[in-house]
């Protein structure tokens, strides 16, 4: 279709608009930056919740089956504070990674009178999504469950039930960091209460009776090995793609590189922003609660339909 002395291309890969053009004029975009991002699939909202619960499960045996029960103070106060500490800034990233708009281009942008705003040169090509009718950005993927075009997609994590991309990733790999960081220390604990129990007497170890003991201590046991494997391998993933500024799916799909790469620090820092502090690893960084209850009253969630 010809428009305006450039070409217009129903295409899902491959685009040629720079990842850093400006959409701050579709009025589209300005009404989406207003609402609270959440995916409504079903399947994303039960892992999402099951997430929660384990973590909760987590908290409980080590709380009021391990460290409540002990003799000694200051271990259980230490080692309580240490996960529960932990354990909340799990839960934030996870929030934040789920709440958070990963990218999302604007539904419908891909109008004459828009693209006439993009200055473009006579012969330039540009891509249009068929399937949510806007124009994709370099680096861009259309995800079928957000059912949008998300810049610099990494993928569709159910966990979280949102997609991993430009303007979450941060959150998401503080995620598998913390809840990596739980589970070993889950873990060390698990081995500890098992040491002292055996060498003592197990009625004396926790305030529960042995059989109960030692069923939900093996279901920790299991969920921590489990639970680190995965977020330590997706951590480390994740550290891989953003010191070679290459996402999952160019990885998968062995896309040549067509913009210039920001090769270790200078990825990690396009990442989590500026330079290293303590900030890259607080998940309230730039955090505003008036902000997210004026959007929410103005506008309501932003619900991928």
């Amino acid at each position: 279709m010809q428009s305006s002395g450039h070409r217009f291309r129903d295409v899902e890969h491959h685009p040629l608009l720079a990842e850093n053009d400006s959409y701050d004029s579709s009025s589209s975009e300005a009404d989406m930056a207003e609402r609270v991002w959440f995916i409504r699939d079903g399947c994303g909202m039960v892992c999402a919740i099951m997430t929660w619960l384990l973590v909760v499960y987590a908290d409980f045996v080590v709380t009021f089956v391990m460290l409540l029960p002990s003799k000694d103070f200051w271990y259980s106060v230490i080692n309580g504070v240490l996960f529960n500490c932990l354990a909340v800034l799990a839960l934030s990233s996870h929030l934040r990674t789920m709440l958070t708009d990963p990218g999302a281009v604007p539904k419908g942008n891909a109008t004459k009178e828009y693209m006439d705003n993009l200055q473009l040169k006579p012969g330039e090509v540009i891509y249009k999504c068929p399937k949510c009718c806007s124009i994709k950005p370099e680096r861009a993927h259309h995800c079928s469950i957000c059912k949008r075009c998300i810049r610099k997609m990494d993928h569709h994590c159910p966990w979280v039930n949102n997609c991993v991309g430009e303007k979450n990733q941060r959150f998401f790999v503080l995620f598998t960091m913390y809840i990596a960081l739980i589970s070993a220390h889950a873990l060390i604990l698990c081995g500890f209460q098992f040491f002292s129990c055996v060498r003592g007497q197990w009625t004396e170890c926790s305030d529960f009776s042995p059989p109960v003991t030692v069923i939900l201590m093996i279901f920790l046991c299991l969920e921590g090995f489990l639970f680190l494997t995965f977020t330590a391998v997706m951590f480390g993933t994740q550290i891989h793609s953003i010191c070679n500024d290459e996402t999952e799916i160019e990885r998968l799909k062995s896309e040549k590189p067509t913009w210039e790469r920001r090769l270790r620090w200078e990825g990690m820092k396009s990442v989590f922003g500026g330079q290293p502090s303590l900030l890259w690893i607080n998940p309230f960084a730039g955090f505003r609660i008036r902000r997210i209850l004026l959007r929410a009253k103005k506008g309501g969630p932003e619900f991928s339909v």
